[in-house]
């Protein structure tokens, strides 16, 4: 387990929890059943993947194909870079965004893959400010039911997922706060960070 350090960076990034329904996120056309479309076919593939046997590197590939149809993984990198990313080149932002891309795969495709002979279940939509919350439950053989609620929205043009909160953990503040930790530790350096999120 990591251990965790309150710099001043990651209280200010936990202490904006409060403040992650305000993001600027413009009124949406979305419609709850395009937002439990939108998950349940991630969730489908989720759980092919999962059922498929295949390596666990094998299975974090399809985790990466998986977030880059159906998150919104540039919204994702640029929050989890934060203030940070003001000084970075256009040329860094995108390098970073695809690094952050196969980060995510690689941590939540492991986290998933802890699902194996389980499944994941939709159980429901409700809006939340200007976003649609989608409520799923990842059925486990001999544990307990794990609850995974993916934030969508059409920011981009069509439904993508914004956001996961698995066991009331919000997945954009705890990046947030891991990204600028392991920012600190190479000095500010984008591009040592990038070179290790490979």
């Amino acid at each position: 387990m990591t251990e965790l350090t309150f710099t001043r960076r990651r209280v200010m990034a936990l202490g904006g929890a409060s403040l992650v329904a305000l993001l600027p996120l413009p009124s949406f056309a979305l419609t709850n059943a395009q937002a439990e479309n939108l998950v349940n076919s991630a969730i489908g593939e989720i759980n092919g993947v999962i059922a498929s046997g295949a390596s666990l590197n094998s299975m974090i590939r399809s985790f990466k194909g998986i977030f880059d149809r159906y998150a919104d993984t540039s919204y994702l990198a640029a929050y989890a870079l934060g203030n940070d990313g003001r000084s970075a080149t256009n040329a860094q932002k995108r390098a970073f965004a695809d690094a952050f891309g196969f980060y995510l795969a690689n941590k939540y495709g492991r986290r998933f893959n802890e699902f194996a002979g389980g499944r994941i279940q939709f159980e429901g939509t409700r809006a939340v400010n200007s976003y649609i919350e989608v409520r799923t439950t990842a059925v486990l053989r001999n544990q307990s039911p794990v609850r995974i609620d993916f934030h969508v929205t059409d920011r981009p043009g069509r439904p993508v997922f914004f956001n996961l909160i698995i066991e009331g953990i919000n997945m954009l503040l705890a990046e947030r706060a891991e990204i600028g930790a392991m920012l600190d530790a190479r000095g500010g350096n984008i591009d040592a960070l990038i070179r290790d999120l490979t």
